[in-house]
């Protein structure tokens, strides 16, 4: 007899409701269990309780155990999802932004300060908008029309030569060299 079907003849039993089959099932495998989920944790008490968690889900749905698997990677697979639950509950420690802290002193209200605007960096983005808008302004008028159509607009060279009335290939033409134009003036930038 193969360990595979001696295994299900002790499951067979523990469904029966055998004691005897239950205890074998787990003395066979809470060491290697263990070590399977102590190797995901790294913590032996947590381990050990992991172990005892893993047998009782395994135990209450044994009976949707198939048997074409083997009943050790069924159960590692209950003890792995056991474990990185286990992982996932413990790394959720928030702290409420809203609500006070609670010390031995009394109660604290945390203050976290809003690094999100610069108006340093606001200045700047202002004046190279300034400065972008002021460049294009200075374009020769068919250029400066198919820049403000493509790029301020968002219009696709199709409909910007159906606004125009020009070819295709004349829109693209303008297009470049508005921005050969533009490159120039605002290299220093």
């Amino acid at each position: 007899m193969t360990e595979q079907e001696e295994e299900a003849i002790i499951i067979a039993e523990a469904l029966a409701g055998s004691q005897k089959a239950y205890a074998h099932l787990v003395e066979r495998h809470r060491q290697p269990l263990f070590h399977v989920i102590n190797r995901i944790v790294r913590n032996s008490d947590a381990s050990n309780d992991l172990v005892q968690e893993t047998f009782m889900k395994a135990f209450a749905s044994l009976a949707s155990y198939r048997s074409e698997f083997r009943f050790s990677t069924w159960l590692y697979k209950i003890a792995a999802n056991s474990s990185i639950d286990f992982l996932r509950k413990r790394r959720i420690q928030a702290l409420s932004l809203d609500r006070p802290f609670e010390t031995e002193d009394g109660s604290v209200e945390i203050e976290v300060p809003d690094n999100s605007y610069n108006p340093e960096m606001d200045l700047e983005k202002k004046q190279q908008k300034f400065t972008i808008e002021e460049a294009i302004g200075s374009l020769p008028h068919k250029y400066r029309e198919v820049i403000i159509h493509r790029h301020q607009e968002d219009k696709s060279y199709e409909e910007i030569a159906d606004l125009l009335d020009i070819p295709v290939g004349t829109v693209k033409a303008r297009i470049f060299r508005a921005r050969e134009l533009l490159k120039k003036k605002l290299k220093n930038i």
